[in-house]
């Protein structure tokens, strides 16, 4: 017979549960508190005293309360003095920011990355650099309680080695442990997807939150995704879930950077519009690239509507085949893909309405990423603060010490 869970985990658990209301939904009264917790009004003090002592949230008095009585105290996250670094490697950018608890973005360095090559060491070293930076300009009684790192290529999580980045030309690399030996900070570097962490960033914090079945399909120079299945990320068996990118959509067509032929990324990517648009090469690549071929098809060049056009049926034909099979509530484009459904919606609405089942694409919604550039570094740090919510004071206790 298993026994129970003990005092000391439903603390620990409750503890958690109301740091995440704080984390996620920003200041909130006691009351308000006690009423989505289900929790009688003592214990919830109980627990914000904790929190409080530990300097993870503090208390204040309502600025406006538009009551009469005494008005609850409200709880608010100690953004200033807590926070996590969060890291975005990409084909050609890199990026670090310093974020406080609550999700607010205290501090960011970003830089471009040349593309073509993958030196760990000169790499770790060049981020570790941004964060110590950001480190010394931080008050005396600031805390880093994580980091994470957001990865355009399959990231396998038991222990955050990327397997595969055909764009970062990367294979096997130990990411997560050279970064964390780079920062010296005695903590452990969690590494995940760009896409998947991108695709929790949107359903945590941007047009997808609470919405708990989501597509999250992210364009930089290849096509990544995340998926959101009943609130929760969908990983896979060793965490390369959501690599749709690599779904064929096209039998012999295009050649992919995986070796394969027709994948989505292959027909949809930047190259693919770039080549279509007779603008690939002579230094043309990046979202401006792309940005430039959708601003031509609006003038109404037609060479550039023409590549719209036909990136967008493939586009639209790989999202019905998602669309059949996870029946999301919503489909997002964030990354150049933003750019791309924007110019080319007519052709995305026309493939799912012929290749999707009605039932899956009748409350369907599409739209594109409120969170922009940014969606991957905030994905990072919900990964990093994931410890934090998990049991709040043993990690605040291990960081302090």
């Amino acid at each position: 017979m298993r026994a129970g869970p003990s005092q000391e985990d439903i603390r620990r658990h409750n503890l958690g549960a109301l740091l995440r209301h704080v984390h996620l939904g920003g200041p909130i009264s006691r009351a308000e508190l006690t009423a989505k917790m289900g929790l009688n009004r003592s214990t919830i003090m109980a627990l914000t005293s904790d929190l409080t002592a530990a300097g993870l949230v503090r208390e204040e008095l309502p600025r406006e309360t538009g009551r009469a009585g005494r008005p609850s105290l409200v709880v608010r996250p100690e953004s200033a003095r807590v926070y996590v670094f969060a890291f975005d490697v990409g084909p050609d950018r890199l990026a670090v920011a310093r974020v406080g608890l609550g999700g607010a973005i205290l501090d960011r360095r970003e830089s471009v990355r040349e593309r073509g090559t993958f030196e760990l060491g000169e790499l770790a070293g060049m981020l570790a650099g941004f964060a110590r930076q950001m480190r010394r300009k931080t008050r005396a009684d600031t805390v880093c309680v994580g980091a994470a790192a957001a990865v355009s290529g399959g990231v396998r999580k038991a222990d955050g080695v990327v397997r595969f980045g055909p764009n970062l030309k990367a294979e096997d690399v130990p990411f997560g442990e050279e970064l964390g030996r780079r920062l010296g900070l005695g903590l452990p570097v969690s590494v995940g997807n760009d896409a998947n962490l991108a695709a929790l960033a949107e359903h945590s914090r941007g047009v997808g939150a609470n919405v708990r079945d989501l597509i999250y399909l992210h364009g930089d120079v290849g096509i990544g995704g995340g998926i959101i299945a009943g609130g929760h990320l969908l990983g896979g068996h060793d965490g390369y879930g959501g690599e749709v990118g690599h779904m064929v959509v096209n039998p012999g067509g295009r050649t992919c950077g995986c070796g394969a032929h027709g994948c989505l990324e292959a027909e949809v990517g930047e190259r693919a519009l770039l080549e279509s648009a007779g603008r690939f090469g002579a230094g043309q690549h990046g979202r401006d690239a792309v940005r430039a071929v959708v601003e031509a098809a609006d003038r109404g060049d037609i060479v550039a509507q023409e590549a719209l056009s036909r990136v967008g049926d493939w586009l639209g034909l790989g999202v019905a085949n998602l669309v059949n099979i996870f029946n999301p509530e919503m489909v997002i484009f964030g990354g150049m893909l933003r750019e791309i459904y924007l110019g080319s919606a007519a052709q995305v609405r026309t493939q799912l309405n012929l290749n999707a089942m009605a039932p899956q694409r009748e409350r369907l919604r599409l739209r594109t990423s409120a969170l922009g550039d940014a969606a991957t570094l905030v994905g990072a740090a919900e990964l990093a603060f994931a410890h934090v919510l998990a049991d709040p004071l043993e990690v605040l206790a291990r960081a302090n010490a």
